[in-house]
């Protein structure tokens, strides 16, 4: 006998013929000796009528009332569902997100879970009965009674949460596609159904616009080792195991919110190659990293900055035992790249003397100031930051390799991190290189021109965007610095969703004086496509095939970003759809079987 927590999103409970269905599958798992709590979203497309009244009434309806109002849209569907159970015969009780006791911050719209009140669930669970949960929607506290929702994928949230404070066996999320795929099956209809997927691999799924799962949700799982199943509502196919490691007991207390940062990270043997003023064209990522790749020559960060004119800088890391031969591919390749006839005029930066630290936790998502406070701190410390690289569970930074251990030290005291580890990442066994390929077209790019290139310099402008809770995504320095009045400077772009943009842009335009930053350029014409896969690690050629794929196609890549387990490279917005499609073909992912999306 097990205790499972089911989810069911709109599409699945979307009609009275689904969500009798619906019915029948929860008494199916009853009978077959299990304790079943049920979380479910509103009927399809209630939630967008819901908002659509309120914006006939109101162009600027308060948050409290939209958080009363489109909390209505859940209960309408516990209501029916627990009486759709009740006629079959099966012990049923709708409960809120008040009546279940999900608790949550003191913020309308997008409130985050700080824990959850279980004593009156686990009483009707011991009553035999099925608990059908209104999925996101909670309480600010027990005495003001104020309703609050949780934002977008809130039931997930809900779901996965319920499931971390009732210690369930499995949280089973079921949605209108039959698990995780490789890609969305919407642009590949041949994206093929993986069984198993790691949590950090859905970390970074879910937050590249994967819409299967939300990320918190993910979040959850993975510090709580809550197992997850992806599983369709239409059949009875097995679906998708998102595998979570076993946590060590963790309060629920301050759920979604108590930390964020579990382990402080270093690896010393780090070097930094950059080529300066290569073509930006497409091609010259894929020559590079092809000519790398045949030389066996595995890489660890990449960058490629925003052009200047008609070029561009990439730069990557390598372990120090192989940097003699990196440098010896790049001194060969520069002249080629920039159609010289020798090496004389090509540009090539090594450096040897450099470290890696990183901030690791599945707590960042979301959470602007996680990545400013670890800034704030290095610039507090006097270490300055050469490379940034972000992911949803790691920030790493390259620094240079004397001001490594006082790096360390302040990370793991700001973060109340007892000890830190060496980085040694390595392959999860017989996983693949790649496992999906996500698109993200919600994203826009914003570069900031001349930044004064000294210790706490992005503490300030990250830390800025954080005070207007703005995330940041993609975070790219140039390598090539300038002096100008006397003073080194390099630009730095990064991506915001599209929807902070403009007032991003507007707000760092309004302090370019103060911090001594010069021009602020917004480009909302961008895509963003990015593989994942926890197999990558220690296999050269991986972002070749990625940017060969690309430039057989003609498309032409503007930034590059990269963590352990992820490549992302911005593209035009107009090439984003078939950026993903041909990077899929290159990797082979496709199945034999075409999925059809319920409509």
């Amino acid at each position: 006998m097990a205790l499972i927590v089911q989810k069911y999103g709109g599409t699945s409970v979307g009609s009275v013929e689904r969500i009798q269905a619906v019915a029948q599958r929860v008494q199916k798992t009853v009978k077959a000796g299990n304790s079943v709590v049920v979380v479910v979203s509103a009927m399809g497309k209630t939630t967008d009528g819901l908002v659509k009244l309120a914006n006939e009434i109101s162009k600027t309806p308060s948050r409290r009332e939209m958080d009363m109002l489109l909390s209505t849209g859940e209960q309408v569907t516990i209501a029916l569902l627990s009486m759709a159970l009740q006629e079959i015969g099966q012990p049923a009780i709708s409960m809120t997100g008040a009546q279940v006791g999900i608790v949550t911050e003191d913020e309308h719209s997008r409130a985050r879970i700080l824990h959850i009140e279980t004593g009156r669930l686990i009483e009707q669970i011991n009553a035999g009965k099925v608990v059908v949960v209104a999925g996101f929607q909670g309480i600010s506290n027990t005495k003001k009674l104020e309703i609050t929702t949780l934002g977008r994928g809130g039931s997930d949230t809900s779901a996965v949460a319920l499931a971390a404070a009732i210690g369930a066996d499995f949280c089973e999320i079921y949605t209108d596609v039959p698990g995780i795929l490789t890609t969305d099956p919407r642009l590949v209809p041949e994206a093929q159904l993986l069984i198993e997927i790691t949590s950090n691999e859905m970390l970074e799924l879910a937050s590249l616009g994967a819409k299967v799962l939300h990320p918190r949700s993910v979040e959850i799982a993975r510090n709580y080792g809550v197992p997850l199943v992806v599983r369709s509502s239409w059949t009875d196919q097995p679906g998708t195991w998102v595998k979570t490691p076993p946590r060590p007991d963790r309060e629920l207390v301050n759920l979604e919110l108590a930390h964020p940062v579990d382990t402080v990270e270093f690896d010393i043997q780090q070097a930094k190659v950059s080529l300066l003023r290569v073509p930006d064209k497409p091609g010259v990522a894929a020559q590079l990293f092809a000519e790398i790749s045949q030389q066996d020559i595995d890489v660890d960060l990449i960058i490629q900055s925003i052009n200047e004119g008609n070029t561009n800088d990439i730069t990557f890391t390598v372990n120090t035992s192989i940097l003699k031969r990196a440098e010896a591919v790049s001194l060969a390749i520069a002249p080629v790249l920039r159609n010289q006839p020798t090496s004389d005029e090509a540009e090539v930066m090594v450096e040897k003397n450099t470290a890696k630290v990183s901030i690791v936790g599945a707590g960042m998502i979301g959470r602007p100031g996680v990545a400013a406070q670890m800034f704030k701190t290095l610039a507090a410390a006097g270490v300055n930051i050469q490379m940034i690289s972000t992911s949803e569970i790691k920030v790493s930074c390259v620094v240079d390799v004397v001001d490594c251990d006082r790096a360390i030290s302040a990370l793991c005291h700001t973060f109340n991190i007892n000890s830190s580890s060496t980085s040694l990442a390595s392959p999860v066994a017989k996983s693949p290189a790649v496992r999906g390929v996500a698109l993200d077209m919600n994203q826009a790019r914003i570069a900031i021109r001349q930044l004064p290139d000294r210790p706490g310099i992005a503490a300030k402008l990250f830390g800025f965007l954080a005070e207007y809770n703005i995330s940041v995504d993609m975070i790219i320095q140039s390598q090539r610095g300038r002096i100008l009045n006397g003073v080194a400077r390099r630009d730095i772009a990064f991506t915001v969703a599209r929807m902070d943009a403009e007032n991003a842009q507007c707000k760092l335009q309004q302090v370019a004086t103060e911090f001594d930053w010069g021009e602020v350029i917004l480009d909302s014409s961008i895509a963003k496509v990015s593989i994942v896969g926890s197999g990558m690690v220690g296999q050269p050629g991986i972002a070749a095939k990625m940017f060969t794929a690309l430039a057989k196609n003609h498309i032409n890549i503007q930034m590059i970003a990269t963590s352990e387990i992820k490549i992302s490279c911005v593209v035009a917005i107009d090439e984003g759809v078939k950026a993903l499609q041909v990077i899929h073909s290159a990797f082979d992912l496709a199945g034999s079987e075409k999925f059809v999306v319920p409509v």
